[in-house]
């Protein structure tokens, strides 16, 4: 297993390290944006820690001043791991690192090329710092949009054209990021080949919807807003628990597929992703429950067909399609489908911008209680009687 450095080929020199200037009291830190100015060996500089229940993807370790956080699963099949020294801003570098791992904390300024970052840097309260992201067309997120009609953000493009000068002009403390193993697409090389430190944000590979949403505790990590991401996911955790568990003894459990057949290919959720289990917990009998994948299936129509033909309901997981009339004009042979002559044929597809910007794949991962919430309403509406639908919608 090949371990990268905090994400750095060992290109160029290290940025330096800066210093700040505002010291609390025996090394004692006021808030977040301080640094530490009478270093006391024996003080722990995080009396606040963050603990994971969910996610499989990253851990981290805490010592007196420093967090080691490491990244184990950043893409499917990945030979490479990402390690982060995090240290407190003002305290002495630890032995036995290179200089590209260190980052100091609490991070000032931020940039983010994907667009589930939003929320969590909202509810950790450090929006202030993001000033940047990919571009504004995407946006759905009210308080992003706010700092984009504010001139407060740069659009900076994505990994297929990414504007790295205007990086380079921001000089971000930390640009977040997600991998795919391609360095062709990748934006992390690019960045890493600059300087620029890079934080691989890797929620999408977890299997589980409270997984995915832990991943706030990561990004808390070089904010030192370790408390605030432990109650804010508490909170999550506590409601969608609370909603899976109206679902438990239901004696009528309808049977359900999703997906949609995309140029020859449909791909179909694995039976250990996070898609099915969002159904599971709906109080649904997901028709590939069997299967032990935790990506997606690539299957034919006549696969699908098969097995999903009298199935009562179908989930269509995908930002632009809106009506039923659209999904049969993409291809008739979806009449075939009991769920659509049944009408029940719902998409994420509630809350999309003029520009085709979808919430559902920008604020959901943070909210898993709501779309478990929307699931329940389709599938057991009697359970949720006072919810309103969040991100899903019938077909009309």
């Amino acid at each position: 297993m090949k371990l990268w450095s905090f994400g750095w080929l060992i290109f160029g020199s290290a940025i330096a390290l800066s210093s700040c200037a505002i010291a609390p009291p025996r090394g004692i830190i006021r808030s977040h944006s301080e640094c530490v100015k009478d270093y006391q060996p024996e003080v722990d500089y995080f009396p606040h820690k963050v603990h994971v229940t969910d996610a499989q993807g990253f851990t981290v370790d805490y010592h007196q001043h420093y967090k080691i956080v490491s990244v184990n699963r950043p893409w499917k099949d990945a030979k490479t791991q990402f390690q982060y020294v995090l240290v407190q801003c003002g305290t002495p570098i630890p032995k036995g690192f290179q200089p590209e791992q260190i980052v100091q904390i609490p991070v000032q300024s931020v940039v983010t090329l994907s667009t589930t970052h939003f929320v969590p840097l909202q509810r950790l309260g450090v929006l202030d710092r993001l000033k940047g992201i990919s571009n504004f067309k995407d946006v759905t997120t009210p308080a992003v949009n706010a700092k984009i009609n504010q001139k407060q953000l740069i659009e900076v493009g994505n990994a297929g054209g990414l504007k790295l000068e205007n990086i380079l002009e921001l000089a971000p403390d930390l640009v977040t990021t997600y991998g795919t193993g391609n360095p062709q697409t990748d934006a992390h090389p690019k960045l890493l080949e600059a300087g620029i430190k890079v934080a691989i944000v890797a929620e999408y590979m977890e299997s589980t919807p409270l997984g995915r949403a832990e991943w706030i505790k990561f990004l808390a990590l070089f904010f030192n807003r370790e408390a605030e991401a432990e109650k804010s996911f508490a909170d999550i955790r506590q409601r969608y628990q609370a909603i899976a568990t109206k679902t438990k003894t239901v004696q009528r459990r309808p049977t359900v597929f999703s997906g949609f057949d995309r140029k020859g290919t449909w791909y179909m959720p694995g039976g250990d992703s996070y898609v099915a289990k969002f159904l599971a917990d709906a109080g649904a009998t997901y028709l590939w429950a069997d299967d032990r994948s935790s990506g997606s299936l690539q299957l034919t129509f006549e696969q699908v067909y098969d097995r999903a033909a009298q199935a009562q309901y179908w989930i269509v997981n995908a930002h632009n399609v809106k009506t039923r009339a659209e999904l049969l004009a993409a291809d008739p042979r979806y009449r075939g489908f009991a769920a659509l002559q049944a009408n029940h044929v719902f998409s994420p597809t509630a809350k999309v911008n003029a520009q085709g910007g979808n919430d559902y794949w920008q604020s959901g991962v943070a909210n898993p209680d709501l779309i478990l919430a929307d699931l329940v309403k389709i599938f057991h509406p009697e359970l949720v009687p006072d919810h309103q639908f969040v991100y899903y919608r019938q077909l009309p």
